[in-house]
C-alpha cells in the first residue's frame, strides 16, 4: 500500500504546468497585434503612367487613387471631391510624419488631381507626392 501512494504521488507531481508559458504567448501575441504596421491601400487599382526618374517613397501613409472616370477613394472608399480634405486632416492627424501620395490614373483628368493636390496642401500636409512606375 506504501509503494502504490508513493507512486501516486510521484506521478502528480510530474505533470508540467503549461499556464505560465500560456501567459508568456498570449502577452506577447497582444505586443505583436499592437505593435504591427497595417499596409494601406487607396482601394483600387490604378495604370500608373511611367517616369523615368521614378522613387520608391517609404513613408506614404496617406494614399489616395484617382480612377480613369475621375473617381477619389481613401481606405478603399470611394469619397466625393469635398470631403478629400477632411480625410486627409483625419489620417494626417493618426499620422503626423506620413505624407500623401496620389496615385493617378493615366486615363484621369489633371484636373481633379489638382483639386485633390490643393485639398492635400489646405489639409496641412506639403509632402505631396505623385505615384508613377519606373519604365
Amino acid at each position: 500500500m506504501k509503494q502504490f501512494f508513493n507512486q501516486t504521488q510521484v506521478e502528480e507531481e510530474s505533470e508540467i504546468n503549461i499556464t505560465p508559458m500560456l501567459d508568456v504567448v498570449f502577452i506577447m501575441l497582444i505586443f505583436f497585434i499592437v505593435t504591427a504596421t497595417f499596409v494601406k491601400e487607396a482601394g483600387i487599382d490604378v495604370n500608373r503612367p511611367d517616369a523615368a526618374t521614378a522613387v520608391k517613397k517609404e513613408n506614404a501613409n496617406i494614399l489616395i487613387a484617382i480612377g480613369a472616370n475621375n473617381d477619389i477613394w481613401i481606405d478603399r472608399r470611394m469619397i466625393d471631391i469635398r470631403s478629400v480634405r477632411p480625410n486627409i486632416e483625419r489620417l494626417h492627424a493618426e499620422n503626423p510624419q506620413g505624407s500623401v501620395v496620389i496615385q493617378a490614373d493615366k486615363e484621369s483628368k489633371t484636373d481633379t488631381l489638382i483639386q485633390v493636390m490643393d485639398a492635400a496642401r489646405q489639409a496641412g500636409v506639403f509632402n505631396v507626392s505623385i505615384a508613377a512606375q519606373q519604365p
